[in-house]
C-alpha cells in the first residue's frame, strides 16, 4: 500500500511539473510575441514620422538628396521587413540613415532652429528611447523563455511540444561604432 502510494504521489508530481512547465512556455510565449507586438508599434510611429523630417529637411537642404533618399529607402526597407533578423537589420540600417540626417542638419542653422524641424526631432527622440526600452524588455522576456527551453526538466517538455528558442532583437556591428560626424 505504501509503494502504491508512493507511485501515485510521483505520477501526480509529474502531472504537475508537466502542466506547470508548459503553462509557463505559453505563457512567455505570448510575452514575447506581445512585446515584439510592442516594437512594432514603437516602429510604426517612427515610419510615420520620417516623411515629415524629410519633407522639412527638403527645404533647407535641397542639394542633399542623397542623405534624404538614404533615409527614404532605409524606411521603405524597414517597413517591409518581417523576420526577427531582417527587422533587426533592418532597423539598424534606418537608424543609421536618421544619424545621418540629423549630423546633416547641424550644418545648416536655420534647419537647427526652425520650431517644426525642432519639434519632430524631439518626437523622434522620444519614439527612440520608446523602441529602446520595448527592445529591452522583449529580449529579457526572450531571455526567460530561452532559459527555459534549455533547462532541465523544461527541456523535456520543450522538445515535446517543439517550442523553438527565439531570437534577440539585437543592433548591428556598425550600430556599436562611434558616429562620426564631418562636414
Amino acid at each position: 500500500m505504501t509503494f502504491f502510494l508512493f507511485v501515485l504521489l510521483m505520477v501526480f508530481f509529474a502531472i504537475f511539473l508537466f502542466i506547470y512547465y508548459y503553462n509557463k512556455f505559453i505563457r512567455l510565449k505570448n510575452q514575447a510575441d506581445e512585446s515584439f507586438s510592442g516594437i512594432d508599434v514603437q516602429l510604426k510611429r517612427r515610419y510615420d514620422l520620417i516623411p515629415n523630417i524629410v519633407e522639412t529637411v527638403k527645404g533647407y537642404a535641397a542639394h542633399e538628396k542623397e542623405t534624404l533618399q538614404k533615409v527614404i529607402e532605409a524606411r521603405s526597407m524597414a517597413q517591409k521587413a518581417t523576420a526577427l533578423p531582417d527587422k533587426a537589420a533592418a532597423e539598424n540600417i534606418l537608424s543609421g540613415a536618421l544619424k545621418s540626417l540629423f549630423a546633416l542638419a547641424e550644418s545648416y542653422p536655420d534647419l537647427k532652429a526652425n520650431q517644426n524641424f525642432l519639434e519632430l526631432q524631439k518626437t523622434l527622440s522620444e519614439i527612440e528611447d520608446t523602441i529602446q526600452l520595448a527592445r529591452r524588455y522583449y529580449n529579457a522576456v526572450v531571455r526567460d523563455y530561452n532559459i527555459l527551453c534549455e533547462a532541465f526538466p523544461s527541456v523535456i517538455i520543450a522538445n515535446m511540444f517543439g517550442f523553438p528558442k527565439k531570437e534577440f532583437f539585437e543592433i548591428g556591428g556598425e550600430e556599436r561604432q562611434n558616429v562620426k560626424v564631418s562636414f
